[in-house]
């Protein structure tokens, strides 16, 4: 019973944990699609992105993922996300 109870644990702790890596990698694909343009939606882009690497650092991961996708949806691209 312990055991049962001490994997569920990890499970509910790890959940947050991978969701976390997850923002790193969609700012980098940002930043490699609008790094080198400066019209308006890359500079909206950009921001966007910017706000959601703030959501990640404060933790709000889902919050992030949801800017990086509106971003992503200003220069018309498809990001990859984990699966």
């Amino acid at each position: 019973m312990r055991a049962i109870l001490l994997g569920a644990a990890l499970v509910f702790v790890s959940a947050p944990v991978a969701g976390a890596g997850e923002c790193p990698m969609l700012q980098a694909q940002i930043d490699t699609h609008f790094g080198k343009r400066f019209d308006r939606q890359a500079t909206e882009a950009r921001t966007k992105a910017a706000e959601a690497m703030a959501l990640h650092k404060a933790g709000k991961h889902d919050e992030s993922v949801k800017l990086y996708e509106e971003a992503a949806k200003l220069g018309s691209i498809q990001l990859t996300r984990k699966q």
